[in-house]
This record gives C-alpha cells, structure tokens and sequence, in this order.
C-alpha cells in the first residue's frame, strides 16, 4: 500500500520527489533486501585474483549495500570509496567493515550525482552490482555521466542487472545489452563481454532467480582518452 501510494504520487509531480530513495529506505526497514549477497560475484573476484588480476589502486562500489563487495575488495589491498543513499545498510556496511578490520571510505548519496558527493576521480575499478538497473529513465544519463567522469582512462566497470524486471518491483529494474552498449559507448566505453550470470549461485535469495530475472554481467573499459 506504501509503495502504491508513493507511485502515484510520483506520477502526479515526477521532478518533487526521487521516489526509489523511498522505495530503498522501505526495503532495509522491512527486510526485503532480495538483493544481499554473502559473497563477491565470480567475475569480480577473477578481476582482483584471477590470472590477470588488475593492481589494486582505487575502486568505486556504486550501490554499496551492505557491504559485501567493498570489504572484499579493501581485504585485497584495494582503496574503496563506496555509495549508497539508504542509512540503514550504509551502517550496517560500516560494521561489517570494522569487523572485517578495513576502513573503506562510505558516503551516503546519489550515484548519479557523484562530484557533489566530493568523490573525486582517478578511478581505476568500478562495480555495479543491481544499481544502474533499477534507476528511472530520466536518470540513467546523469549516472553514465557522472561515473565515467570518476573513471580513469582504461579503466574497468563491471556492471549488473536483471534483463527481465520483477513483475511485483515497484520501480523499474531492467537492462539490456544494447542499452549497455548505446549509453556507455557515447560516453568514451567500450563494451568488453555481456554475459548470463548466476543469481543463485550467488546466494541471491529469491526461487528460480535465474529462470525468472535473468542477471546479466557486463565488463567495459574506458577508452584512452
């Protein structure tokens, strides 16, 4: 009923109120964070330990939750700057860190407004795991922008995203290759692999989560400027 009462509320005026702010808080109150995972995805840790691992410099981790990928990467030696606009897994992020005895950098805030949050650049990972997807329309270009705009030249983002929305999610959470393809490439990326992921094998816990969102992983890399 909260969630319907928001939609409709967003339809009347769309520029009053970011509406999937309020939707996240409301998952992390209620405990419906499908999205949490106990390990890094496969593709990630062949990144930083795989035969040709990247040397760590500094990685951003855009939609950080709680954690799980920015403690993975600050334990193998790594300078994480993490983001994510829900207070409730920003603290729980921020325990799991200390527990894990890292200090990533946390900063509560948009992903498509990263300069305002003085994030700075020189960027040389960065990983999305279910952010971008679930962005509305009209902010998709403003994300594209803002983190090419903290990547390095070369550098690698690597990129989830369910290619079938969840019928009941009350915000858009869908993404294709040609989307991937078309807005990163305008932006200096050029697109690397794109690949059926395992969401259950991940730990996601949702029945079927494979036959019925269809996680994909994209890699791409910032062309030299």
């Amino acid at each position: 009923m909260i969630i319907k009462l928001l939609l409709r509320r967003h339809r009347r005026n769309p520029a009053r109120l970011r509406w999937y702010r309020v939707v996240y808080r409301l998952a992390y109150r209620l405990g419906l964070t499908i999205w949490e995972r106990p390990t890094p995805p496969a593709d990630l840790v062949t990144l930083v330990e795989g035969p040709s691992a990247l040397r760590p410099r500094r990685a951003l981790d855009l939609g950080c939750g709680t954690g799980t990928d920015t403690i993975y990467l600050a334990t193998h030696g790594w300078e994480v700057t993490a983001i994510d606009m829900v207070p409730k897994a920003l603290a729980a992020a921020r325990r799991n860190a200390t527990a894990a005895g890292v200090a990533p950098r946390f900063i509560e805030g948009d992903v498509t407004r990263l300069h305002d949050l003085g994030v700075g650049d020189g960027y040389t990972l960065l990983v999305d795991f279910g952010c971008f997807h679930t962005l509305p329309e009209d902010r998709r270009p403003a994300y594209v922008t803002s983190v090419s705009q903290a990547a390095t030249s070369r550098a690698r983002l690597l990129l989830y995203g369910f290619s079938r929305p969840p019928k009941a999610a009350p915000m858009r959470a869908d993404l294709t290759v040609e989307e991937v393809r078309q807005r990163f490439s305008h932006a200096g990326w050029e697109l690397l692999s794109a690949e059926r992921a395992s969401a259950e094998a991940l730990g996601i816990g949702v029945r079927r989560a494979d036959d019925r969102f269809e996680l994909w992983c994209y890699q791409l890399q910032r062309l030299s400027s």
